[in-house]
Order: structure tokens, then sequence, then C-alpha cells
């Protein structure tokens, strides 16, 4: 059965969505995915059957033109497929259309109020006070009284999310997580969305952790996993850039725990920060959808998250194992910003980097088996800079709606 990579947001250098096409493509799975132009680098790779080129956005204005989209994508695929979200506004539109969508795609029977519940961020603290999960204290401010209430009172540094951190009007990811230092720079912030203000765990007293798994229709995690977010990008409050697959049979009990008290089915990745202060794992995101990071987590039996959802959805048996344990992964751009922000702050030195690199299994751009992606998210990285320097607004940011149009991939034919 082939599978279709969904992304609605305009950030083309997207790991996850890479890893998606790589890990089923290699299984012999046909992969397309939609791509906001033809340099996205995940529908350069050579294990892409097909890739759609469709400007999206991810505004409640433009659901019609989503929907009408993606029937003629799967009117061209021309079979049932599997559907894989890969960044939360694809989640959230997979789920409120869900009847529509059954009539082409496979996916897991999710309610929808529940993926609506877990990626808005102040949603989801309220639902750990009531459930009782361990979880930073936090405030939601949606006026400038607020803030500036917080900013004369509340205690710094200071995490600030986006509630709910849809995409910009133009398509393009927004910076949902931040670090604010002072009450001056929380002033400043832009509260035309609500801002979760949350506890700052600091790393003297806190690490990251990642848990990865999923969840069968009956909420059980036929596969769960967990490891370390040693570093990530920003510092403290970002994505992963160096993790570290490693057992944590708590943290486990306690994520199995949450995913059958929400009813969660499909693939999920969460967030968590061990507090040493009173030994908790407090929950700070919980994605309903598959992690960037999801290839660092495999078992002996070569199953990751993406493997289970395509066996389990296709009434395939999820053949048992044992997370493979110190296995790592970095994200090379990432990790390197990460490593020179480490390095101001006195946290790492070049030999501790470079040292932490012979541990690396694998890494989320380069592989050798699959180079066109990782030479085509450099060109755009440089590309980017260039534009930056020159002070030209990005292509991206005039974003207009357009119907998906079909390449063919260099695993489907000439390109």
């Amino acid at each position: 059965m082939p599978a279709l990579t969904l992304k609605v947001g305009h950030y083309a250098n997207h790991h996850g969505g890479l890893a998606v096409t790589r890990t089923l493509g290699r299984a012999g799975v046909p992969v397309y995915g939609v791509h906001e132009d033809r340099l996205a680098p995940a529908g350069l790779s050579r294990y892409a059957t097909g890739r759609f080129v469709w400007p999206t956005a991810g505004e409640d204005a433009h659901q019609r033109q989503l929907l009408d989209g993606i029937a003629s994508v799967a009117e061209r695929i021309g079979r049932p497929a599997l559907l894989v979200p890969t960044d939360d506004h694809a989640a959230i539109f997979v789920g409120d259309h869900a009847d529509v969508l059954r009539r082409w795609f496979l996916f897991p029977d999710l309610s929808p109020a529940v993926v609506r519940c877990v990626t808005d961020k102040a949603a989801l603290h309220q639902r750990c006070v009531a459930l009782g999960v361990p979880a930073p204290s936090a405030t939601v401010v949606t006026t400038d009284a607020d803030l500036d209430a917080f900013a004369t009172h509340g205690v710094f540094p200071v995490v600030a999310k986006r509630s709910r951190p849809w995409l910009l009007r133009t398509g393009r990811r927004a910076r949902s997580t931040r670090i604010v230092p002072c009450a001056d720079e929380l002033r400043g912030l832009d509260i035309s969305t609500p801002l979760l203000l949350q506890e700052h765990i600091p790393s003297s007293c806190g690490e990251d952790w990642l848990f990865h798994g999923y969840c069968d229709q009956r909420s059980e995690c036929v596969v769960a996993f967990t490891g370390r977010k040693v570093r990530s990008f920003p510092p403290g409050a970002g994505e992963t850039a160096y993790g570290r697959s490693e057992a944590n049979l708590a943290l486990e009990t306690e994520a199995r725990a949450l995913c059958q008290r929400l009813g969660f089915r499909g693939v999920m990745s969460l967030d968590y920060r061990y507090d040493r202060r009173d030994g908790q794992y407090k929950l700070l995101d919980f994605n309903p959808r598959t992690g960037a990071i999801f290839r660092l987590f495999q078992t002996n039996a070569g199953v990751d998250v993406v493997h289970a959802l395509h066996l389990d959805m296709t009434g395939r048996e999820v053949p048992a194992g044992h997370p493979i344990l110190g296995r790592v992964v970095v994200v090379e751009g990432y990790d390197a910003r990460a490593c020179r922000a480490e390095r101001r702050a006195g946290a790492l030195t070049a030999g501790g980097w470079i040292s932490s690199w012979r541990s690396v299994q694998e890494t989320a751009w380069w592989a050798s088996d699959d180079v066109a992606p990782a030479l085509v998210a450099l060109g755009r990285v440089g590309a980017d800079a260039a534009r930056r320097l020159a002070r030209r607004p990005s292509p991206g940011d005039a974003w207009r709606p357009a119907p998906p149009r079909f390449l063919p991939g260099r695993k489907g034919g000439r390109w």
C-alpha cells in the first residue's frame, strides 16, 4: 500500500518528512509527498515515487482549498493510501475532515477533539492539571494587561509558548517557543494569539526526555521508545539536535498511561522535562503525529513508529522486539548551531562536540544511499542566507493558493 506524507506549512527543509520517505521507501513502499515547491529536499529523495508541488495554507478559510486539492491528489495516486501527517496543522486537518478523507486514505481513528486538545498548549496544560499529570506551572496570557501583570510580578526566566502555534498567514512556520529572560523582553512579545507562560526548569536541575510510540485502536502502545534530548536548537527550548535512545521505565509507564486515558490512537511524540527538585517527569509537548526525530528509535526487529503505523493499518502484525539502546541520531544543521550556542555559554567544547559525533548511527539529512536531499537542503540554506543579507523577501512570503501539480519522483520515473 502506498503512503502520502502531508505537510501544510511552508518550510521546505523538513527532515521529518524526508525520514518518513526513506523509512517506508527502503521497505519497498511507494511514497508520495506534498511539497511547497519543486526543490523541496524530501521530494528529491531516491525513495520518492512521486511528489505533488502544492502551495498550501493552514488557516480555516483555506480548508475548502485543502479538501479539493487532497481529492485530486488521491485521484492521481489512484488507489487507497496511508496518510501520514508530518506537522501539527496537517494532523488537525486530518482529524477535522476524517469522514471525507477516509474515502481515499487510511489513518488511525482519532477523535479531532483529542488532536486539538494536545496541540493547543493551554488546553494540554489544563488537561494535565485535571488528570493529575505532572507539568510545569503555567499562566495563559491573552491581553496587554495580563502580560504587564506577569512582567511585574512573575518569575524570570520564563518559557513563552504560542498556545495555538498554528501557521502564520504566509504559511511559514512561526517560532512558537522561546525562553524570555526578563520583563522588558516579555512586554515586547506579540499577543495577537494567546501565550502560555510556563515555569522554566533550569538545566542545572533538569533533563530533556523524549517518548515516541504508536498506539493501536485500543490505545495500547504497540511500540514505545524513550530517549534523551542531549542537545536542542534553540538551546533549552527547541527541536532535537542530538538525541540518544535510553531506557526509562518510569517515563514509559507514565506516557503509556496518559495515552490510554486520552484514548489516543496513532503515532505520537512527547517532550518531557525531568525536574530533579521533585523527581517528576513533566510533560511539555504532545505531538499527535510523527516526530521529526523518530528515526532515533528502532527495535531490534527493525521497526520504528512509521513501520508500526503501516503494518497495523494494513492489518498486519507488528513484530515483537526490544528498543535498540544507545542509538544516536543527529540533525546536522541544528547541532552545529546548538554547539555554537553552548560553546558561547561555556557548556561545551569543540573537542567534546567532535567526540560526541563518534557515537552517531544516523544523520537526519546525509545518507550514503540518498545524497540529493542533503545537497539540496544545504543549497537552500545558502540561498536563504544570501537573501537575508541582500534584504530580499522570501518567495514564500507571498502565498497564493494553487492546485497540486504532480511530478514523478526519482523512484517513479525520470525527473
